[in-house]
């Protein structure tokens, strides 16, 4: 198990085609590699977006064994960096909505994928109009001895999921978003992202998109809230480093983990 992870953010503005942003993850890919990470998360629905269309995502969804999965999968056999974002993918449900899915992919396999379960029907939005929401929680996802808990977007709204993912013994939150622009939407971003790491004494590795609907300010918050790395209102690669003691000592000046009297969160039953 290594006591260091380096892992890469890349913030992008998502382009109209997967074959555009197909080529975009795979440069930063490499940029990544080069810059000794393991990992690198890239933004929600990250295979098609237009600011001026919200059904956009759904009208250019793929399946996993798609032309944009499978290329990013082909990359991943060759460049030695795991990838987390999310895809849209057809539900085969009767209204042509489609499910959200955080995938995280190594070496030609695809490690996990989570369909989304808070959809964003909140500020005016209505992603339920295009999206079908999960049913599952998460699975944690291990690379190279570290556990990732994953989390897309709106769900860092709800407390309940991040403790999950602690309980079940996850060290980071991955939490690829498309966190759309408004009255202060930046600070909602920033406090949530920074309690769901202090509340639970992991790190929480949270990208945005950016583009003229969606705020970027992506960054990488330590086990006792801080961030330690930090995007603005550009495209960018950033980098961290997680450490194991840093998680370590975090929870044993603060470990709630242990003082918790609450049950474990449960999905409600439909």
């Amino acid at each position: 198990m290594a006591d260091k992870f380096r892992i890469a953010l890349g913030q992008i503005t998502v382009a109209e085609t997967g074959a555009e942003n197909l080529a975009k993850c795979a440069r930063l890919m490499e940029e990544a590699a080069a810059a000794g990470c393991r990992l690198i998360v890239f933004p929600e629905g990250v295979i098609a977006r237009n600011p001026k269309d919200s059904a956009w995502s759904r009208k250019h969804a793929e399946p996993l064994d798609g032309p944009f999965v499978s290329g990013l999968l082909e990359a991943t056999r060759r460049i030695p960096v795991a990838v987390s974002c999310t895809v849209h993918v057809p539900a085969g449900s009767s209204d042509g909505r489609v499910w959200n899915i955080h995938i995280v992919a190594d070496q030609g396999r695809l490690l996990a994928a989570y369909r989304k379960l808070h959809l964003y029907d909140a500020f005016s939005g209505r992603e339920s109009d295009n999206v079908v929401p999960g049913s599952e929680v998460p699975p944690l996802v291990e690379i190279d001895g570290w556990k990732f808990g994953l989390m897309t977007c709106y769900d860092v709204r709800f407390p309940e999921l991040a403790r999950r993912l602690a309980l079940d013994g996850a060290d980071a939150l991955l939490l690829p978003a498309a966190w759309v622009r408004g009255s202060l939407k930046e600070e909602h971003w920033e406090v949530m992202a920074r309690a769901r790491a202090l509340e639970n004494t992991v790190y929480v590795a949270a990208l945005s998109e950016i583009s003229a609907k969606n705020i970027g300010c992506s960054m990488v918050i330590d086990p006792l809230g801080v961030p330690v790395a930090r995007a603005g209102a550009a495209e960018t690669l950033l980098t961290a480093d997680l450490s194991r003691d840093a998680i370590n000592a975090a929870r044993r000046a603060l470990p709630v983990l242990q003082n918790m009297r609450f049950a474990r969160p449960e999905l409600k039953e439909e």
